[in-house]
Formats: structure tokens, sequence, C-alpha cells
């Protein structure tokens, strides 16, 4: 039987079975050539191909050094095709779906489900996302001398309303390198009302005698630090996606609500409540699982879930519970999708709107261009411009638009406290990562390791509802 299993024409038929499926899932049929590789390396070997074990070692010290290269070239190459297009570790960064996903959480995010992307950037340090490390995020980690298109291989299921998925930022196109805290957008919108650092305010006014235009000394202002990502390499977030392409949404008093009808309950949703205590205070907070909260004259401004809610609410000193309402209806946040005078939306009150489908056609005007100018103009890279009530799409005049990708709607579970889609608009399919399936590892961002670990978290099912 051992006999049989060490058959070179047994292991070359096996590893080509499996290359050969692989070729399919890739449907790039160019790569069936590798065969020929597959052939040698089991069958006649007349190529070295894992040369440096061709070097007859001298001493033990370079028999080592030889079987440790071997091992770290092999794990390279197995732990980046895994990477690649089976699943990648992810840690949650931010307090953004808190109350389902805490800071500290190590996931990992399954690329099968919806299908992996090839590479679109494939000359990039292996491992590593977009900035070389310890560079402090200043330094590319990549080269776009060659790239690829766009191209995403079969999963086995679709993305539906309350998967947690992870996708590259849709706003991260366009990064300033001092400030990559802050989206370009944004801080676009705000200049030049953002704090400007005494040392360089007065070549902020010199900038200004100088141009015109406010968007020239913006570029001005910032040409040094402002660099463009491509798709792949593009910051990283997490979010619930809560609306699919073709659905009706709206947001009314912070509640969700597709097609007409709210959407479900979500164990760990989180919004921000006035908590009012008669006397004494309550000490432990952070022990009752409530991480972001401040103190006011009477209690507490505290983002709470249902559980913590009623927790609370059983508390002989609490007097009252009362949500914190921030956006008024009718009332426009300037930061908030589209970001445009003629929609007063805000994070509590927007829509209804639709979200783009592939292959729907939509009339086209000057009063619903802003809905849909950057999926139009950045994501499906058409030329586009308005001349009075006329849009022009690639130098012609368009009264309609068919849409070439799917878009996705994703917020976070702490309402009150993520920017999301409510901000920067929907998500584009090819910016889709994967789905969040496995925590591996927690730890508490407040806590010293190994005290910090979440031992209840450790190896559990990322839940979606």
């Amino acid at each position: 039987m051992k006999k049989f299993f060490q058959n070179k024409w047994l292991k070359f038929s096996l590893v080509s079975i499996l290359y050969i499926l692989w070729v399919i899932w890739l449907q790039n049929f160019w790569w069936l050539f590798g065969l020929i590789i597959i052939f040698d390396l089991y069958i006649t070997k007349k190529v070295p191909w894992a040369f440096w074990n061709a070097v007859e070692p001298r001493n033990k010290f370079q028999k080592w050094l030889l079987g440790w290269v071997d091992a770290i070239i092999f794990a390279v190459i197995a732990a980046s095709f895994i990477r690649l297009f089976f699943f990648e570790a992810y840690t949650i960064p931010t307090s953004s779906m808190e109350g389902t996903l805490l800071v500290g959480d190590f996931l990992f995010v399954s690329k099968c489900n919806y299908g992996p992307r090839t590479q679109m950037t494939p000359l990039s340090f292996p491992f590593v996302h977009h900035s070389m490390p310890f560079s402090n995020n200043m330094t590319k980690s990549y080269s776009e001398a060659w790239k690829f298109p766009y191209h995403r291989l079969a999963g086995f299921e679709e993305i539906e309303n309350d998967d947690i998925v992870v996708f590259n930022f849709p706003a991260g196109d366009t990064v300033i390198l001092t400030r990559q805290a802050q989206s370009f957008c944004q801080i676009k919108r705000d200049f030049p009302n953002i704090p400007i650092d005494p040392v360089n305010n007065r070549r902020y006014e010199m900038l200004r005698e100088k141009y015109d235009a406010s968007e020239d000394v913006f570029y001005a202002y910032f040409k040094d630090s402002i660099i463009s990502r491509p798709v792949d390499k593009r910051e990283n977030y997490i979010k619930r996606c809560v609306a699919i392409p073709g659905d009706t949404l709206e947001v009314i008093h912070g509640n969700v609500f597709i097609n007409g009808k709210e959407q479900k309950e979500i164990e760990g949703k989180q919004f921000r409540y006035l908590v009012e205590v008669e006397g004494k205070r309550i000490r432990r907070m952070p022990e009752l699982g409530i991480r972001e909260y401040m103190e006011t004259p009477n209690g507490y401004l505290a983002l709470l879930n249902e559980e913590k809610y009623n927790l609370l609410s059983s508390f002989s000193i609490v007097k009252d519970i009362q949500r914190f309402r921030e956006g008024l209806k009718g009332r426009r946040d300037h930061n908030c999708f589209p970001h445009h005078p003629n929609y007063k939306w805000n994070k509590d009150f927007m829509g209804p709107l639709v979200i783009p489908k592939a292959g729907v056609t939509v009339n086209l005007t000057v009063d619903n261009l802003p809905l849909y100018r950057r999926v139009i103009e950045v994501y499906e890279e058409n030329d586009l411009r308005v001349e009075g009530s006329d849009i022009f799409i690639n130098g012609e005049k368009a009264d309609f638009y068919t849409f070439k990708m799917d878009y996705f709607w994703m917020m976070g579970d702490n309402r009150d406290n993520s920017q999301d889609s409510r901000y920067w608009g929907p998500v584009p399919y090819n910016h889709i990562v994967g789905k969040a399936t496995i925590i591996w590892l927690s730890l508490d961002d407040k806590g010293v390791f190994p005290f910090n670990i979440r031992w209840n978290r450790l190896l559990s099912f990322v839940h979606e509802d």
C-alpha cells in the first residue's frame, strides 16, 4: 500500500486533477500550461525548480540554512495562495460594529462565499496591504506597473441583507497621507474650515492670494501628500449590508426601512442614549460591557444595545433612559450622502433611495444626478459633464443610464458612531473582499496580554443577528 501511494504517476494524476479544477474555477485556461511544470516535477524531473536544494550542503549549518529557505519559500507561496483564494485574517480596528464585533476581535474573512477576486495589483510586498511595515502608512507596498482588470471567481452564495461584509473603502480612491484617518472627500468639502496648524497657516494665506478658486488652493496646499490607490489596495472596512441591489432604502429616526419594511431586529445594534440617574453614579460601566459612554450633569450619554438598555433600566438609581436624537427631518448634514443642497438628508433621516443594480436603467435629470454621479463617473469610469439642464456621458447627451455593477448599502451596528454608506454612499461589487465568518481571537484593547483575552469569544462564529 505504501508503494502504491509513492507511485509518481499517482501523485502526478492527483495533483493534475486538483490543478485542472482550480483552472476551471479561475476561468483562465492559459494556466493549463502549468501542467507541463507539474509533469516535470513528478515525472521527468529535468528542471531544478527548487534550485537551492541542488546545492550540496558542505556542513550542518548550510544544511540547516537550506532547510529553512525551503520551508520559508513553501510557506510564503502556500499562505499567499490561501490568502488570495480562500480566507484572510482581519482585525476590528474601530467601534463601528460595537455590540456585534468588538475592537480587538481577530476574524477570518471568507473569500469563497461571494467568490474571491483575482489579483488586480500583483506586484506587491507579501502579507501587507497598501503600505510597508513601520512606514506609518507613508510608503506604498505595491507597484502599479503591472495591473489586471477586475475579475471575480464563482462563489457559493450571493450577498444578502444583514450579511457582515469586508470591503475596500469606496471613498479611499484618493488619500491625503498626512490625514489618512479622514476621508479625502470630506476634507475637501470642509476645506478651508479644517484646522490649519500655525506652521502652515502662512503658506495657506500665500496660496489663497495666488489662486482664485478654492479647489486650486486645496490641491496646492496638500499637493505633496495626495495619492491615489487602486481598488484592492484601498483601506479595508467591515459593516453590515442593510440593502442589496434593487432595494429601496429609507432611514427614519435612525431606523432602517427596506422596501417599506423595518429592518429585522439586530441583537447587537446600538444607539446613543441619555441615561438619567438619581443620587449615586454607576461606577462599573465597563464591567457591565458598556464601553462607550461619557458623564453628563444628570447621568450618562452612552451607546447601548437592547440588552444593556434593559440592564440599566433595572437599576433603582436610573430614573429615565431616552434615545439621544441628533438628526432632524429636513435638516441637511453636508457630510452625508449625496452631499448636495437639494437633498436635506442626515444620518437619521435619508431616502427613499433605490440601490443601483447591474442592468437596471434609470432616467437621469440634473435633480437626481447627485444620487448617481459618483457611481457613473468614478466607479464605472465614465466621462460626465453637465451643461445647464443637459447631461453628457462620454460626450453624448444622456437622458438615462444603465448600471454596469451591483451596489450595496453598508452600515455599522453602532449606528450613532459609524462612518458608513450614510456618509459616502453605496459600495460597488468590485470592492467586496469577503464575508466575516469566525472570530479566532479576541483581545480587550483596554487590557494587558494575556489577561485581556476574551475567552468566551475565541473560535466563535460571527452571528448575523
